[in-house]
């Protein structure tokens, strides 16, 4: 990621043009050009190669992680060039090869030394020309040069390495660097990521923070993750965990908590992969559909297929029966069926057709009063249209569900098409611990409704429960918590007080007994900064947990001034909320200006939801539902918002300002690239990652504002950090040591670079340097 050029004559040059070129480079890649010889002045030399493609193929076996990284480099202009590859290794990895393809040939790489990149990271830091590169510290890099680069042509390189991954309660973390939001000049064509994992010890949850991933479990030791984007920047680093566990359902436990404040947890719950027939939880199932005259079509024959798979997939054990609703309601049987009698019911589900009015009341209560309310009940409810005969209002209808369903009832609603009316869908559906989804205009009915049984076909533990024993939690979400299907996974989060090792009780019904299943050893922490994702997944849900209850219950301003504290405090800006930080005139840095913003918004959400159908209350809806059950950490959503570890920071102006800041805190203002810059680097290397920010930095540290800014000021002394260790470690090398401490006085550079060292996260996996040599393609053009 950081190049440098081979040979000393260039060296400085070099390094200058690093600094001054870094807003152009590749988080992946920089790319810096150095003439070598004198070039015509109305040619103009690219600052940076772009890539084309960006694919890694990894495997681990027993914690093993073995890493295959293919990229692509384009030389778009119109000179040969010649170029130094340096690659900066994840920590603590071990390399197993190192090769560059060069028009088929593979070339060797050459290991440069810690002591080596520190040494070239002081000059950078010294020279204070861009602070983004305070990110870049402390790695090995490995070195390879590529010669030539032909004008308009690409070249290949491919690395691989091995990395032993640690494990902690038997949670195993694997991350690799795919940060390039900083730096990427255009986006990626192509971003692939495939992980296969296997292990002695059986694998539960498969979980990733950072990305949207697609997972298939081939055994119960071997799974597979992926992720894929075209045309795309990526922003944050690549992260997969997944647990190991010998019990019937595992969990895993993982936390965050700094300072006094109240800590975050994610807890990871998963069933094994194969379960006995015996261990099933048999179930009821009520398939409710709509043949109003409005399915006429192709939507009849799509909800038809449904319908079918359904049936297809019962278990043994299952019951089911199916209710077809227009003006008036017809049932298959009058009483639930056994699942061995579902070829039966294949000539009632095909003689469906399609005509008269949608009676969405009757069909749902009478649907009810055939559930007797034994076992746990399925309800699949589909309808593509607003209520027209019988109850038309929502309310009513909504409030009629709640008396007549049972706990045992599990309703999930699907709107098909956009005339529908999510109020009415989503209540129903989350009142009764179900979900409720939307299939679009040219969407399959079929597919996705057999996609959504596939997942709950075969539940294993309902009605589920959690006992934290002496830990205080709050602000759990999901809630309720759903039922775990075999296949599929819980991913609980939510705020805890208190601290220690605690016996964790997971407790649920299975076939109509409840079981209690026990975890000891389950630790909440008084200080654990390494999960720094989980406060921002956990205001994320909360998030949409409280804009869904403004849409389907009505404003209340205490509800809409938590969101706006939350959107700032975490970063999260949802489509409701990113004026906080897009409109710069919002004085968003004082009590007043926070307390007008809310009130706004709180004017506005009415409006914004008030329409239950048409295709923005779908959109609406979907979006909610998103935030709601979010997996995975979303971008701030806001070019002038950017999270850096636990905090978040908004731009105004030219400044990036934290946004626990409030006008009239006390603030000590620290000289950009200043003596006082470079020791507060060493003395504090967390700091890096704010100063990385630019040249103008505001940020809050235990209750007191710093100012980042050009300028000369007092010197300002940092606060204690009992967490950061002797830049240098115990046993320094002598060398290293002089260096440091020498006889002209701490060199505070080098301590800030060494410092930053267990401080910053370094994204990127591999940068160019390159050399052109004036070699036309064409006359006159530019490169």
């Amino acid at each position: 990621m950081i190049g440098i050029l081979r040979g000393t004559a260039v060296f400085a040059g070099a390094l200058g043009a690093l600094l001054l070129l870094a807003q152009s480079a590749l988080a992946d890649g920089i790319v810096i050009p150095e003439p070598i010889e004198p070039i015509p002045p109305d040619h103009i030399v690219v600052p940076f190669l772009p890539i084309k493609y960006h694919r890694v193929q990894v495997e681990i076996d027993n914690q093993v992680a073995q890493v295959e990284i293919d990229q692509v480099f384009l030389n778009e202009g119109d000179f040969e060039l010649e170029a130094t590859y340096v690659f900066p290794l994840p920590e603590d990895a071990a390399i197993s090869d190192f090769a560059m393809y060069v028009d088929g040939e593979r070339l060797e790489g050459r290991i440069l030394d810690k002591e080596k990149a520190r040494a070239i990271y002081e000059d950078i830091v010294r020279r204070r020309q861009d602070p983004a590169l305070l990110e870049y510290v402390g790695r090995n890099m490995f070195q390879a040069q590529v010669f030539p680069i032909p004008a308009h042509s690409e070249r290949r390189i491919q690395i691989a390495y091995t990395e032993v991954l640690s494990q902690d309660s038997g949670l195993v973390r694997f991350v690799y660097p795919l940060n390039t939001e900083k730096f990427s000049p255009r986006p990626l064509e192509e971003v692939t990521i495939s992980v296969d994992v296997r292990s002695e010890a059986p694998i539960k949850a498969v979980y990733s923070p950072s990305h949207d991933i697609a997972i298939s479990r081939l055994s119960e030791t071997h799974v597979t993750a992926s992720y894929e984007a075209s045309d795309v920047t990526p922003s944050t680093d690549f992260e997969l965990f997944y647990s190991l566990s010998s019990e019937d359902i595992g969990v895993s436990l993982t936390t965050y908590r700094q300072g006094d404040e109240d800590g975050f947890f994610l807890l990871l719950v998963a069933p094994k992969a194969d379960f006995g027939q015996q261990e099933v939880v048999a179930k009821d199932v009520m398939v409710v559909v709509d043949v109003s005259g409005s399915m006429a079509g192709e939507k009849l024959a799509q909800a038809q297929e449904a319908v079918q798979f359904i049936l297809d997939h019962l278990n043994p054990d299952d019951r089911f029966n199916i209710l077809a609703f227009s003006t008036s309601v017809d049932l298959y049987a009058s009483t639930l069926q056994s699942a061995s009698r579902a070829d039966d019911a294949e000539g009632f589900v095909r003689g469906l057709t399609a005509m008269g009015g949608t009676n969405i009341n009757d069909a749902l209560l009478q649907a009810l009063e055939k559930l007797p309310g034994e076992r746990p009940e399925i309800i699949i409810f589909l309808t593509d249209g607003l209520p027209t005969v019988g109850v038309e209002e929502a309310g009513p209808i909504i409030a009629n569900v709640r008396e007549a369903a049972g706990p045992t009832v599990r309703l999930f609603a699907f709107g098909v098409g956009d005339d529908v009316n999510t109020v009415l869908l989503d209540s129903i559906a989350q009142e009764n611990r179900g979900t409720s989804d939307y299939v679009r205009p040219g969407e399959d009915i079929a597919q996705v409704v057999s996609g959504f049984y596939e997942k709950v076909s075969t539940p294993v533990l309902t009605d589920i429960s959690l006992d934290f024993e002496d830990i205080t939690v709050l602000d759990v979400y999901p809630q309720p918590l759903p039922d775990l299907f075999a296949g599929s996974q819980l991913v609980v989060v939510g705020r805890y007080r208190g601290e220690g090792s605690v016996t964790l009780g997971l407790s649920g019904v299975v076939n109509e007994e409840e079981q209690t299943f026990s975890y000891g050893g389950q630790v909440f922490p008084a200080e654990s900064r390494e999960m720094e994702f989980l406060p921002r997944l956990w205001a994320t849900r909360k998030i949409g947990y409280l804009l869904n209850q403004i849409r389907l219950y009505g404003t209340e301003q205490e509800l809409v001034d938590e969101i706006v504290d939350l959107s700032l405090r975490y970063g999260v800006m949802t489509p409701y909320t990113s004026f906080l930080v897009e409109e710069e005139e919002l004085e968003i840095f004082s009590e007043e200006g926070r307390e007008k913003a809310a009130s706004d918004l709180g004017r506005d959400l009415p409006g914004i939801f008030a329409p239950a159908s048409g295709a923005s209350a779908v959109e609406g809806a979907v979006t909610i539902e998103e935030y709601r059950q979010a997996d995975a950490v979303a971008d701030s959503g806001s070019a002038r918002a950017k999270v850096v570890g636990d905090k978040t920071f908004v731009q105004r102006d030219d400044a990036w300002i934290d946004s626990r800041y409030q006008e009239g805190m006390a603030i000590s203002r620290i000289g950009f690239g200043s003596d006082n810059y470079y020791q507060l680097l060493g003395e504090r290397p967390d700091w890096g990652s704010y100063f990385a920010l630019g040249e103008h930095v505001i940020f809050v540290v235990g209750g007191q504002a710093y100012e980042v800014t050009e300028g000369d000021y007092p010197p300002v002394e940092a606060p204690a950090n009992a967490d950061v260790p002797d830049p240098v470690g115990p046993n320094p090398d002598p060398a290293l040591l002089a260096a440091v401490r020498g006889d002209g006085g701490t060199n505070w550079a080098l301590v800030a670079a060494l410092g930053a060292v267990g401080a910053v996260a370094v994204a990127g996996v591999g940068g160019l340097v390159v050399r052109s040599r004036v070699r036309h393609s064409k006359e006159g053009s530019q490169s």
